[in-house]
């Protein structure tokens, strides 16, 4: 599997522009799943499912990794081409449905951090309170509204993705280190129209 993958076609474009697709995809970026299984898991007809499986699979969105037989019938077993899916240059004429695209991948990701949060250990978040020093943190939620320009934004994202290399260059020896933990982390940052919360001088005395 790819770490990134770009789109690089209108129907991969429209593809992935489906509610249920892009759940899909968020679905087989996790593990292998057959047709069957995603059946189950959406509670959405065979039929459906594998409809929707022909057309990722016919845009190189997905692909069939193994395939096992039981009771006589060939199971497939399906997985994203990659982690993560941008697209290129070439389809940014395709602005109202590139836009679709994207907040459909940002609604499944939002969706898999939620469940992300809900099955984690009662210990994580027990250990969130005390100190208001960022580096005595077991754990970290934030929501951020900030006014900045657009060249600002891209290197605070480029400073961010540094980051989260370097720390994940020390994952390997962390995966043999008896003190090693797996963390999730989930990120957004997007432009928005108008502020969703009042505007606030953070300095300003009580």
């Amino acid at each position: 599997m790819k770490q990134v993958m770009a789109l690089t076609t209108y129907e991969q474009l429209k593809a992935i522009s489906d509610p249920l697709r892009a759940e899909i995809i968020m679905k087989l970026v996790e593990t292998s799943y057959t047709g069957q299984q995603l059946a189950v898991m959406l509670e959405i007809s065979r039929p459906k499912i594998h409809y929707h499986l022909k057309e990722l699979e016919k845009n190189s969105l997905i692909e069939v990794i193994r395939t096992e037989e039981k009771n006589g019938i060939v199971q497939k077993f399906y997985r994203a081409t990659a982690r993560g899916f941008y697209p290129s240059e070439k389809l940014l004429p395709y602005a109202e449905v590139l836009s679709e695209s994207t907040r459909q991948l940002f609604v499944q990701m939002a969706n898999k951090t939620k469940t992300a949060i809900l099955s984690a250990p009662e210990s994580t978040f027990a250990k969130a309170a005390g100190s208001t020093d960022p580096k005595d943190w077991e754990a970290i939620g934030s929501i951020w509204e900030i006014s900045a320009t657009e060249a600002d934004f891209k290197a605070f994202t480029q400073g961010l993705f540094d980051l989260m290399q370097k720390l994940r260059q020390k994952s390997d020896a962390a995966e043999k280190d008896p003190n090693g933990k797996l963390y999730y982390f989930s990120a957004f940052g997007f432009e928005i129209d108008e502020p969703s919360f009042d505007q606030v001088d953070l300095n300003e005395e009580e």
